[in-house]
């Protein structure tokens, strides 16, 4: 009896025992990394370590940056798995997908994938993956090209991705269908890093009525670069982040909030942390009314020509107006 006892426990580390959780009160060390740097991430950065940190967690943190570049991400992976850190969370396709592919014996929460089932990370949203789980910012493509083309009577949509990143490979599929839906043209342009973008801003604006981002990093990350070209000519930007929309220039935008977004992936880091099994998570969706904000651009609109009515912009929580934004 006592060796099938020791047998016993011994399957039990041997499976139970690489995601138990630290004891208490010691200080955990947890990597965050992102795959590039722009405010959008950055919030989920933060929403993360405040979730943590409103949940009385002792936490010391590693935060890295890829600079869009891949084999960064592998170094940072590599350098987390060196370090043993006890949650690694991926922000974006590319560095979750690295981190999910080499740390086999640490939890790994991504935050912000579209498609984490297309990207290989789980293969259903009902429940994480071995030790992997997190949160998608899928978003609500097809209704925001019918309501482009409500509002902004546009009969060609441009869309800018990066060819390279799962992401967006997924997200040009559900552009794709929108347009079809919608009845409108597209035209594409494709890119493989952000000094790319404003060439292929120059390259689509004059075939395009207006163009439609998606929640593509590597495009957000020159963001300047879009609403320089496009804004020069008087064509509208409809953004499916409202982080970037924020600064002025893009005609509209709707979305969910990124820190909660964070927030909301840092909640699950903290369910982990208390002994929850990744694969027993099922993926969270930003799904909740409260956590959408909607963004209209009087500037913008007024320079493109465009007539916005009167209730669309009531219902709207953020007003760029005067070259200054309002928050209702």
């Amino acid at each position: 009896m006592k060796k099938i006892i020791l047998t016993l426990t011994a399957v039990a580390v041997l499976f139970g025992g690489a995601f138990a959780k630290p004891a208490k009160n010691k200080k955990v060390k947890i990597g965050i990394a992102k795959i590039v740097q722009h405010v959008a991430l950055d919030d989920v950065e933060r929403g993360v370590m405040d979730a943590i940190k409103d949940a009385g967690i002792d936490a010391e943190y590693d935060l890295q940056n890829a600079n869009g570049d891949v084999g960064t991400a592998a170094q940072i992976t590599a350098q987390y798995k060196a370090e043993k850190v006890n949650v690694a969370v991926g922000i974006a396709t590319p560095i979750a997908v690295s981190l999910a592919a080499t740390l086999k014996n640490t939890p790994v929460v991504f935050g912000t994938v579209t498609d984490p089932v297309g990207a290989g990370l789980v293969s259903t949203t009902a429940h994480g993956e071995r030790n992997v789980t997190g949160m998608s910012d899928a978003i609500p493509t097809e209704q925001h090209i019918k309501l482009f083309k409500e509002v902004a009577g546009i009969k060609t949509l441009g869309y800018i991705y990066t060819s390279n990143e799962d992401n967006s490979s997924s997200a040009l599929a559900l552009v794709k269908k929108g347009c079809q839906e919608a009845g409108i043209k597209l035209v594409t342009q494709s890119i493989t890093k952000s000094d790319e973008v404003k060439a292929a801003c120059e390259a689509i604006v004059s075939r395009c009525d207006g163009l439609y981002l998606t929640t593509d990093n590597t495009v957000f990350s020159a963001i300047a670069s879009v609403v320089s070209v496009f804004g020069k000519a008087k064509k509208p930007v409809f953004s499916g982040d409202v982080t970037a929309a924020k600064e002025g220039g893009i005609f509209m935008a709707s979305g969910f909030n990124y820190y909660k977004a964070g927030r909301a992936t840092g909640e699950m880091v903290v369910q982990i942390l208390n002994g929850a099994k990744p694969a027993s998570l099922p993926v969270r969706f930003m799904t909740n009314p409260a956590d959408t904000d909607f963004l209209v651009n009087l500037d913008a609109a007024k320079a493109c020509g465009i007539n916005i009515d009167p209730k669309l912009i009531e219902s709207a929580n953020y007003v760029y107006k005067d070259g200054a934004l309002e928050t209702k």
